[in-house]
């Protein structure tokens, strides 16, 4: 690890710890490209684990449409990992206490049933599809070290754990392949009022082409594939939503099922 991203890392870990949120990382910490911010999340992502986030089991994938890309000034996906202790099965409960904001993602989950290992890289929706084992509705709740989160840019982002906060996960459905994840419908209620409609188009055309960038640019950047048993979050199907303390909130993915969060 470089100097650099060693100061990256502790910055990112003070202000988690600290409970105070950095403007912008400092030159000396700055990854001055998409490779080198790769470079960096891996000892946050370890730091994380290792100050009460416990195991990661996965990945999240952030800006996999148009609309999330054009909001904070990024022109392609990027992903952070997901964890042990940061993400509970619905229905789930979280503090506001524990987050710096609560923006509220909704997005199809896949479990993988086999490795893509980098060196079989690239692959095609085809074969990735073949070795997922399930797919599930999530909610990801949106978090960032940084005052504003829209204007920091891609490199900043991604050293931050890709702005992950905390995980939902609902049950998984073996035969996902019969359902159209393109055209399936999201609605996300707050207290029982619909908030936000979105459809799994919004997702790269196809949730399953966001898993499948996600096993191809991993073996770029990380020299790493997916394994069986990871979790993988593959961006959001809805324009995010501002969540606030005390809110009830249900995604409903119809065929796909539905996933409950209270924030306390």
């Amino acid at each position: 690890m470089t100097t650099r991203a060693a100061r990256a890392t502790e910055i990112l870990m003070q202000a988690r710890t600290s409970r105070a949120r950095i403007p912008v990382l400092p030159p000396d910490a700055m990854p001055e490209d998409i490779e080198e911010a790769y470079a960096v999340q891996p000892a946050v992502r370890k730091a994380i684990s290792a100050s009460g986030g416990g195991r990661q089991i996965g990945w999240k994938i952030g800006c996999t449409n148009e609309t999330a890309q054009r909001q904070i000034g990024v022109h392609e996906p990027f992903f952070g990992g997901i964890f042990e202790n940061t993400s509970r099965p619905s229905p789930a409960t979280f503090s506001t206490d524990d987050f710096f904001m609560t923006v509220i993602e909704a997005e199809v989950g896949f479990l993988m049933g086999e490795d893509l290992p980098a060196a079989a890289a690239p692959y095609d929706p085809g074969s990735v599809g073949d070795a997922v084992a399930a797919a599930f509705p999530a909610i990801e709740i949106v978090d960032s070290r940084f005052q504003d989160w829209t204007t920091i840019g891609p490199v900043q982002i991604i050293a931050d754990n890709g702005s992950h906060g905390a995980w939902v996960h609902g049950a998984p459905v073996s035969d996902w392949q019969d359902i159209d994840l393109a055209e399936m419908a999201v609605q996300l209620y707050a207290d029982g009022e619909l908030v936000r409609e979105g459809q799994g188009i919004n997702v790269m055309d196809h949730p399953l082409n966001a898993l499948t960038w996600l096993a191809n640019v991993r073996a770029v950047y990380a020299r790493d594939g997916l394994k069986a048993g990871d979790r993988v979050s593959t961006g959001t199907t809805i324009v995010v939503y501002d969540a606030k303390k005390g809110q009830h909130l249900k995604a409903d993915f119809g065929a796909l099922g539905s996933i409950e969060l209270t924030l306390e």
